[in-house]
Parts: C-alpha cells; sequence; structure tokens
C-alpha cells in the first residue's frame, strides 16, 4: 500500500499549498465531497478527498495548454465533471508529473480565476 501512502501525502501537500495562496482556502465541501480550492468565493481546483488509484485533483488551465498537458501526459484528462475545455484532472498516482509541477498547475488555475475577478475586487485585495 505504499503507492496509497504516496497519494495521501500528495493530497495534504497539495491541501496546505493551496491554503499558502493569497486569499485563498481549501476547505472539504461536504457536499460535493471533494477538497475544494476556494479564491473568493470563486473554484480554481477540486480534489478527491480519499487516497485512491483513481484520486484526482482538477484544474482550470488556458485551453491550449490543457491540450498539451493531455498529449503530453498519459495522467492527465479532460476535467472530470467540468468543462473539458477549461479545465483538466490529473490522476494523484502519477509518477510522471512531480508534486512542484502540479503546484505549479494550481498556482496557473488560482491565478487564470483571480485575473477573471472584477477589477475593483482585485483593487480592494491587493491594497490589503
Amino acid at each position: 500500500m505504499n503507492g496509497l501512502r504516496i497519494i495521501e501525502e500528495r493530497i495534504k501537500s497539495l491541501v496546505e499549498f493551496g491554503n499558502t495562496l493569497p486569499h485563498g482556502k481549501v476547505y472539504f465541501r461536504e457536499d460535493w465531497g471533494v477538497y475544494y480550492f476556494d479564491l473568493l468565493g470563486k473554484q480554481f481546483g477540486m480534489m478527491t478527498r480519499e487516497a485512491s488509484e483513481e484520486a484526482i485533483i482538477t484544474l482550470k488551465g488556458n485551453p491550449e495548454t490543457n491540450e498539451i498537458l493531455r498529449e503530453t501526459y498519459v495522467d492527465v484528462v479532460p476535467g472530470y465533471y467540468a468543462n473539458k475545455k477549461h479545465w483538466n484532472s490529473i490522476y494523484l498516482r502519477t509518477e510522471e508529473i512531480s508534486d512542484e509541477e502540479i503546484k505549479k498547475m494550481i498556482e496557473a488555475s488560482y491565478q487564470l480565476v483571480w485575473a477573471k475577478l472584477p477589477a475593483k475586487v482585485r483593487k480592494e485585495y491587493t491594497e490589503n
């Protein structure tokens, strides 16, 4: 069960990382049964809570980049329960994508959502 232990550690690490992003918070969303990555009320990701071979994290991405990632990595697939053009799911069992690369994808998703927030909101939160 060493593989499940690695996935469990990865889930914990990615939750912790999501909580370090400015105004970002990651919490268990009971109604969806997933970890929810939240930026001022907007979703920038969701992730399986339990470690398993099917555990995934789903993140927003630029459509062209999403296609490249899917073509490059077998563990990147169109977003599960999400708009397939704008969201990718990454299997947490992956050995081809490092934790650091997944964290970069989380940050890119966060930045895409941040950029879509109204300018007034972004200004209010960058001044504090």
